[in-house]
This record gives structure tokens, sequence and C-alpha cells, in this order.
């Protein structure tokens, strides 16, 4: 347990130290014959808005925020269902390698090796999901800060026959 927390510690310091700028970001100023300009252009007088909507939060910001507590960079993102998938999974998790390590604590003053050994490996099965939660939610949320204005939303309808079906639908 120990381990999973400086685990966790680290992975918070190395988020925090890479938000940052760069020196070595700067871009290189360009050298070489001046460019002329057409005259013959004339300028656009319709202005076109940009195509990409920025997301609230950057895409690693996104993955920091979910990797240290799963669901929150879901929920600055406005992905309330999948946020709390999360939190539901983190809980359960929790839960369930509390309860084995106390049972292993239990098991040790009365139980056989055989015993503690299934124990053993029963609470290393929690972490490792643990653990993995963490790292699924990081990455859903540093995907979805990438497809934060994706103009295409999955619905369904009632179809003929008392079916239903799955499409998507373009929205502008």
């Amino acid at each position: 347990m120990r381990h999973l927390t400086r685990l966790l510690v680290l992975a918070a310091l190395l988020v925090a130290a890479a938000g940052g700028p760069s020196a070595a970001q700067v871009p290189i100023p360009r050298t070489g014959p001046p460019t002329r300009q057409d005259s013959a252009r004339v300028a656009d007088t319709v202005k076109v808005p940009p195509f990409r909507v920025a997301p609230p939060i950057s895409p690693f910001g996104a993955f920091g925020r979910s990797f240290l507590i799963p669901g929150w960079g879901q929920a600055i993102l406005g992905r309330r269902v999948t946020g709390a998938f999360f939190v539901f999974w983190e809980g359960l998790t929790l839960t369930m390698t509390l309860k084995a390590s106390h049972q292993l604590a239990h098991i040790r003053e009365v139980g056989t090796e055989e015993q503690i050994d299934a124990k053993k490996q029963e609470m290393q099965d929690w972490i490792v999901l643990l653990a993995f939660n963490h790292l699924l939610a990081g990455a859903e949320a540093y995907v979805s800060a990438y497809l934060w204005d994706f103009p295409i939303e999955l619905e369904q309808r009632a179809l003929p026959g008392n079916r239903l079906g799955f499409g998507a639908q373009l929205r502008f």
C-alpha cells in the first residue's frame, strides 16, 4: 500500500512539472528572402469563425486530473455519467482492497499458509484493478478533451416493428 501511495505522489509531481511552458518550445524565426504580398488578392469580407472550439481544459490537464482522482477530468469536460462510473468503480475497488486487507490480517492470526496466500492474491488483484481504473480514467479524459467539439452524437430510435435502432447524428 505504501508503494501505491508513493507511485501516486510521484505521478502528481510529474503532472505538475510537465504543465509549465518550456524554453525549448520557442519557434525559430525564418531567415530567407522576404515574400511579397500579392496585391491582386482582396481580403475576405466575411469572417469565418474557427472550426475548433477549445476544451475547458487541455488534454494533459484532463489526463492528470482523472489519473489522480478518477472522474475529475470527465466532470470538467461535462461527461457526468462516465465520470460517475469511474468514481463508482474507484469506490468499489478501494472498498474491496481494504476489506481484503482486513481479512488478510485476521487470516494471518488464525489461518493456514494456503489461506494467507489466497487472500494475498485477492488483495493484489483488487490493487491492480484500482491502478487500472486510474490509468483508464486518465486515458478516457485525455481522448475526451481532444474530441471535445466532435460534431457527431450517437442516438437511438424506435423503428417499425417494435425494434430499436442506433445511429449517428451530425450536429452543426
